[in-house]
């Protein structure tokens, strides 16, 4: 930052308080920050309601966010970030415009729902603004406040929740917003949503055309699309999600896959129910995922040495694109038209980019008991499997850029890590809460079953489609005291034989009979993240390695490297401005303060350097003893 000098006078006089003549300094602070700020804006946008009443705008760097809410009230808004979309334990802000003056308190609720006055008020307030329809507030937070009622905003997919009310907020606190509220997973610090490609940029889009929506919970539905006849390998650059205006909450994730090229050339443009006994048998030649989009994500743009290829013998011709539905609500006459948007480019990047899935391979053997605050499963892509693919393919490594991480419901944090011992694996670690359940939680296709999957997109290509791994099933009906199922095993689920008290129940049911406590859940996690493993290995296509199907042990964790430094945590959620400044301001104000309290005359003040201080790009809020 260049030299900044300031030269300000104080008129002091004998009726000006010490706190007004605090106030200037702490202005000239605000000022000082605020000469950092002209960079920032708000490059990220989301329709939180089907009805387009309630917008919001942010951006972010390294340590701050800022928000912009518009809301069709002339009321107060209401914004918050939950754990599960629910209103208990959550980080919530209330604000609006009363009687010209915009306001804004930080508030949390407790796990009964209770709203409540946070003492550290961490949200700030910007501005404020209404007319005859609409009211607008800038807020902005630390990504990490310190504050234990608040949450702390990561890269993670988030639980906005949102209200709002025709009343401002009185004396009592806010008046319960109705049916003026809602939920929306959202990636607030998504560094793939930059769309900076060249103007004029091609692009085809994959979209299905008004597609009846069942009226049941969870639908997949499948569409084989053909590519665009290239005559050279060229690299798609961008692809955004499609979503149909108010469909936002019920697309949950779409799937690209990668299909045989001599699939029915008729069944092209074909839609139908996946998974489904008369699902076309072409769709079953779709085996290879190439682009993975979630509920919460925005558009992704590949690195700029890095791109899809399409155009050769070995890239997709036909794509399934799979679209996960979620209709808790069980609407009727729900016709949808999402899907993606490509674009592609003949200029080539250097590398061709790739789609690995890992993780828990989807199947009831993926169990989660009931009742649990805290249960963790792990999905490997063992080092028997990255070992023989790369060392055929690349032996020298290939590099990941992006991830895509995914779970249900139950799911409360995600993670992947590399470990390099003997040989490199990857573990995908699922934390889950199943409190207010009743039965077991299967790993399944609905929104109320469970996934533990995480995508990696790196760089160069192999033959490498999924690197999964799935506990051994006989320890774990083992542990509830399964001794025997009848065989030969000619259903689905399997049926028990012995003990009695099992006799002829699926293995489903018998999991379901067992009377789950929190320790018995916590000693059958405890049993089963020591299983032995069956893995996964699949090339692209229905081509397996020869790993594929093999049981190996667990692997014996030596070491975890530590993960990146949180950022640090400031008191009373000050910027990096306030608290480079605070020793200077000090020492400033004590020489003010003992002029100002021995004499009546003019004080001229010359402000020294302050090149040498890293600033925030927000303007700290002045206190309230200022107004």
């Amino acid at each position: 930052m260049p030299l900044v000098l300031f030269s300000i006078k104080f008129y002091t006089s004998h009726d000006m308080s010490e706190n007004k003549l605090l106030c200037a300094v702490v202005f000239l602070t605000s000022l000082v920050c605020l000469a950092r700020s002209q960079g920032t804006g708000f490059v990220h946008s989301a329709t939180l309601d089907a009805d387009g009443r309630y917008n919001i705008k942010w951006g972010f760097d390294e340590s701050t966010i800022t928000f912009e809410a518009e809301v069709e009230t002339k009321g107060y808004i209401g914004f918050g970030l939950s754990p599960n979309g629910a209103m208990a334990s959550s980080d919530i802000v209330i604000g609006g415009v009363l009687n010209g003056n915009p306001y804004l308190v930080d508030y949390f609720t407790d796990s009964n729902r209770e709203v409540q006055r946070d003492p550290q008020q961490s949200y700030r307030l910007l501005y404020g603004r209404e007319n005859d329809t609409h009211t607008v507030l800038a807020f902005s937070r630390n990504l990490q406040t310190c504050d234990d009622n608040d949450k702390v905003i990561t890269g993670s997919t988030v639980r906005v929740i949102w209200a709002f009310h025709a009343e401002d907020v009185g004396v009592s606190g806010p008046v319960y917003h109705g049916m003026n509220r809602g939920r929306k997973s959202v990636r607030l610090l998504n560094p793939g949503t930059s769309s900076s490609i060249p103007a004029g940029t091609a692009f085809f889009d994959l979209q299905n055309e008004k597609v009846p929506v069942p009226q049941k919970d969870t639908t997949y539905w499948c569409q084989i699309f053909k590519f665009p006849e290239l005559k050279r390998k060229h690299h798609v650059i961008r692809i955004e999600p499609l979503i149909q205006k108010g469909h936002e909450n019920l697309v949950h994730h779409i799937l690209l896959y990668q299909c045989d090229s001599n699939l029915n050339k008729s069944e092209i443009n074909w839609g139908h129910e996946c998974y489904h006994p008369n699902m076309p048998d072409s769709f079953f030649t779709c085996e290879t995922v190439v682009f993975a989009w979630a509920i919460g994500g925005e558009g992704f743009t590949y690195p700029p040495h890095v791109g899809m290829s399409i155009g050769t013998s070995i890239d997709p011709v036909y794509v399934q694109m799979e679209i996960h539905f979620d209709n808790p609500s069980l609407q009727r006459g729900i016709v949808d038209s999402s899907g993606l948007r490509l674009y592609y480019s003949p200029s080539l990047r250097r590398y061709d980019a790739g789609v690995i899935e890992t993780g828990v391979w989807v199947s009831l053997y993926h169990m989660l008991p009931p009742g649990m605050q805290d249960y963790i499963t792990e999905g490997h892509c063992t080092q028997e499997c990255l070992q023989e693919s790369l060392d055929s393919e690349m032996p020298s490594g290939v590099n990941v850029f992006a991830v895509l991480l995914h779970a249900h419901l139950a799911g409360r944090g995600i993670r992947t890590r590399h470990f390099r011992q003997h040989g490199d694996s990857l573990i995908t670690e699922c934390r889950y809460n199943t409190r207010g359940r009743i039965n077991m939680t299967w790993g399944g296709l609905s929104t109320r079953d469970e996934m533990c999957l995480s995508y990696l997109l790196y760089y160069p290509r192999v033959n490498l489609a999924r690197c999964e791994s799935l506990p051994e099933i006989s320890g774990q009906l083992k542990f509830i005291g399964v001794r025997e199922i009848q065989e030969p095993v000619t259903t689905w689920p399997f049926v028990i034989k012995s003990p009695k008290k099992y006799s002829n129940l699926s293995f489903t049911e018998a999991m379901d009979k067992y009377r789950w406590t929190r320790k018995r859940g916590k000693a059958f996690n405890d049993v089963v993240r020591k299983l032995p493993m069956n893995v996964r290995c699949s090339k692209m296509g229905q081509d397996e390695w020869s790993i594929q199907g093999m049981i190996v042990s667990s692997p014996e964790l030596k070491s975890e490297q530590a993960s990146a430094a949180v950022v640090a945590c400031r008191n009373n959620s000050q910027t990096q401005c306030e608290g480079s400044l605070s020793l200077l301001l000090t020492v400033c104000l004590l020489l003010i303060l003992q002029t100002y309290l021995h004499m009546s005359t003019v004080i001229s003040m010359s402000y020294i350097p302050v090149h040498t201080y890293h600033m925030s790009p927000l303007a700290p809020t002045i206190p309230n003893y200022c107004h």
